[in-house]
């Protein structure tokens, strides 16, 4: 008969997440796995079946929460279009110079993994694809209804601008992980949502 576990599979996952996201997936060990997540080799892998496997169900688990909570932000009962997109990028600003390490931003786990690995593992690149559409399905009604409401003027179409907004925020965050102060981030954002809300002369 199986043993019960005896132990918080989401606060094991949310501990793998931190060491993925501090060392990247080929750094780190089994052993920095074990010591963050306070289980021995055989629970992981009796559990997680392998490293990758752990690491696909953290870096799920951090993608579902990261966008669930954009999601909320952006659809916020009572502001308009180009007003939720201002309060996703203070949000995102605010959450990159929260999390700095020793004066050194980890940036996002979904940009460093998108950037590190996912060119060349397929499933990886899978969860990061399914979480790129998701995001930009919302971004994209947020930018409609902006149209509606008159606070979004660019003329592009809205798809497009959606993949803007999520250029402009990976950039953020790879501009903190590079060492930009949150002067600089907030700039980058100004510039972003002015794209979107400045009105050209005819």
């Amino acid at each position: 008969m199986a043993r019960p576990r005896t132990f918080d599979e989401g606060q094991a996952l949310d501990a793998a997440m931190r060491t993925f996201w501090e060392k990247g997936y080929e750094a780190a060990s089994t052993q920095d796995l074990c010591d963050a997540t306070r289980l021995g080799r055989s629970s992981i892998y009796n559990t997680f079946k392998s490293k990758h496997d752990l690491f696909e169900r953290a870096l799920t688990r951090y993608v579902d929460m990261t966008t669930r909570t954009q999601q909320e932000v952006l659809e916020e009962p009572g502001r308009s279009g180009a007003e939720r997109v201002r309060a996703l990028f203070a949000v995102i600003v605010e959450s990159e110079t929260d999390q700095r390490l020793g004066g050194h931003s980890l940036g996002c786990l979904t940009v460093n993994t998108l950037t590190g690995m996912a060119g060349r593992d397929p499933r990886t690149a899978a969860i990061l694809e399914r979480d790129t559409a998701r995001r930009l399905a919302v971004m994209r009604a947020v930018l409609e209804d902006g149209r509606r409401d008159g606070s979004i003027t660019a003329p592009q179409d809205a798809g497009a601008l959606a993949r803007f907004v999520n250029a402009a925020i990976a950039g953020i965050r790879v501009s903190s992980q590079g060492g930009a102060d949150r002067a600089a981030l907030e700039a980058i954002a100004e510039v972003a949502v002015a794209a979107l809300t400045s009105v050209r002369p005819e």
